[in-house]
């Protein structure tokens, strides 16, 4: 068996799809091991959920760094390069990254978006798409790039739009996906089954496409 990569999850909050990848990491033959979770909040609450799947945490507080945002990163790298992290998951991590992380970690670092991308980049998603009137909304993994929510796409869930749906109903909806969503996504990453090639991701089996979703029907 191939070795599994070495997977460092970034946090800033809950940490609901990090407890996703722990949960599909738990499959020896899953391609990947979550062996680090890092927060930039002490508080984060996923930190007590790592700990308890036996994960390392470490916490590299972002306030003690002011405004100098590049030295904040360079803490955290320091930790990931520490723990031998050879790959990076984004998992609510609130805070915007400087040229140098992601140039560091280019090709290494990806992303989930809650929305269809290219479509509802940024904040506010949930909001944004029942505005639109969009009858399909979702889930985007991605490579982190320098174009914000602009990286090659991995994979995407789509969910349906409700009569009656708030943001909140339609969130909880889109995190439903997000769980199925990232796993499967960093499956393909680890594996090496998703490769970057030309600034697209190319994915090297064959597979037969279910058969659509529309909605409504």
């Amino acid at each position: 068996m191939t070795a599994r990569k070495r997977i460092g999850v970034l946090i800033s909050g809950r940490g609901a799809n990090m407890a996703a990848l722990i949960e599909a990491a738990e499959n020896p033959a899953y391609p990947a091991e979550i062996a680090l979770v890092v927060s930039n909040r002490p508080e984060a609450a996923g930190l007590e959920r790592a700990v308890k799947s036996g994960i390392t945490t470490a916490v590299v507080d972002h306030k003690p760094f002011g405004q100098d945002r590049e030295a904040f990163e360079r803490a955290i790298d320091a930790v990931l390069r520490e723990h031998d992290i050879e790959l990076l998951c984004l998992a609510g991590f609130m805070r915007l990254l400087t040229p140098w992380l992601v140039d560091t970690w280019a090709g290494r670092m990806i992303n989930i978006h809650p929305a269809l991308l290219p479509a509802f980049k940024g904040l506010n998603t949930h909001a944004r798409a029942l505005e639109a009137g969009v009858r399909l909304h979702g889930a985007t993994v991605h490579y982190v790039t320098h174009d914000m929510d602009g990286g090659p796409i991995i994979a995407q869930a789509a969910v349906p739009v409700l009569t009656g749906d708030d943001a909140e109903t339609l969130a909880n909806r889109v995190l439903d996906a997000e769980r199925v969503l990232y796993p499967l996504a960093l499956d393909l990453v680890a594996s090496g089954r998703a490769s970057l090639e030309g600034g697209r991701v190319n994915i090297s089996e064959t597979m037969e496409p279910r058969a659509p979703l529309i909605w409504p029907i």
